[in-house]
């Protein structure tokens, strides 16, 4: 078992951290090869938990628990960081990210985000890449039990919203029936904040009557599933939004046109939208694969297809322009939130919610 941090990699599994005997603990470990691909973080200052400190930490809430009266396991919070602005995060998810005890995050959650958790807290990092996984979703169950039994309070910080292609449900059933409170702090999804960066309304009166979300792969990570979803989605009416959709595009954009999508239809592929790190590639959905590769965009990267793209300032810009290869946007409204941001104070001093004895909380 591998414990991927943004300095080195251990050899561990949670069965060790909870009771087993500390692994030998090298400086200066390596990537390795399996995990080369993965793009190396952007800000040195952020340091994840090793093994050491995390079993010291554990083995610290168990000795006050035992001295004190018996303690109740800590809560769980599954907290959507949106589409990787931190301008677009909840006042909610900034205050608790300043009280966590632990933190596990994901891939996709921005360093300017990260910035915004207090430095108190042990990091935990579970990201998951295409080909490579840090930990398995059940590893990631056992930790967040393990974490919350223990009595310390468990963020999972996850890219956009935890119930929208996060995982965020298999969690919550995970965990409450162990007995753990677990609450959800929504997000802005991905589909949310890049039509919004660009100009698109998902629906539309007139053009577009509903809007559609849409995986590009499977949990078998087969294609049958696509091959139902692509024959009701075909629909002019209907604006389709597709996650984690890169690797099945050319199959995809097939299954689309058979089922009598114009050839013609607008649309776009986003890569890291509402981040600095932006690229957009319009293109008609069918030369929209081609333009994709030649572009070489990467994950994360969301497709939005439908005729209310075409309403974006972005797609006229582009058809004025020549249709070039990617579409070059002004730049957009972001701006980093530091830990003396007048935003984070505010966050910072609201009323902590309510919980009532059942567990729900309140305003």
């Amino acid at each position: 078992m591998l414990l991927l941090t943004r300095d080195a990699v251990f050899t561990w599994s949670p069965a060790t951290l909870l009771s087993g005997p500390l692994p030998a603990i090298q400086a200066n470990f390596h990537m390795p090869a399996a995990s080369q691909h993965q793009e190396a973080p952007k800000n040195e200052g952020l340091r994840d938990s090793d093994v050491l400190e995390l079993q010291s930490f554990l083995k610290l809430f168990r000795r006050n628990s035992s001295t004190e009266t018996p303690s109740q396991p800590g809560p769980v919070y599954l907290v959507g960081t949106g589409p990787g602005d931190p301008g677009l995060l909840t006042l909610r998810a900034v205050q608790l990210m300043q009280t966590a005890d632990v933190v596990l995050y994901d891939r996709l959650v921005s360093d300017d985000i990260l910035r915004l958790v207090h430095p108190g807290a042990r990091m935990v990092y579970v990201g998951k890449h295409s080909g490579y996984h840090t930990r398995s979703q059940e590893e990631i169950h056992s930790l967040l039990l393990a974490f919350a039994e223990a009595g310390a309070t468990v963020i999972r910080l996850k890219g956009g919203d935890p119930y929208v292609y996060g995982r965020g449900g298999e969690e919550v059933q995970y965990l409450s029936a162990r007995g753990i409170q677990v609450h959800c702090v929504p997000g802005i999804t991905a589909a949310s904040g890049i039509c919004a960066e660009l100009g698109i309304p998902m629906t539309h009166r007139g053009i577009a009557t509903s809007a559609r979300f849409l995986t590009g792969h499977s949990r078998e990570g087969g294609e049958d599933m696509l091959v139902e979803q692509t024959a009701c989605a075909a629909d002019p009416h209907t604006t389709l939004i597709v996650y984690m959709g890169l690797q099945t595009l050319p199959f995809l954009q097939q299954q689309l046109l058979q089922h009598g999508l114009d050839p013609n239809t607008p649309a776009v592929a986003v890569e890291r939208g509402t981040t600095p790190s932006q690229r957009v590639v319009f293109a008609p959905v069918d030369e929209l694969p081609t333009r994709v590769k030649g572009a070489g965009l990467k994950s994360p990267t969301l497709l939005v297809i439908g005729e209310v793209v075409a309403l974006s300032p972005g797609w006229q810009q582009w058809n004025e322009g020549g249709r070039p290869l990617e579409w070059r946007q002004a730049p957009c409204s972001y701006q980093a939130v530091g830990q003396d941001d007048p935003l984070l104070t505010l966050a910072v001093g609201l009323p902590p919610r309510r919980t009532d004895l059942a567990g729900s909380a309140k305003e």
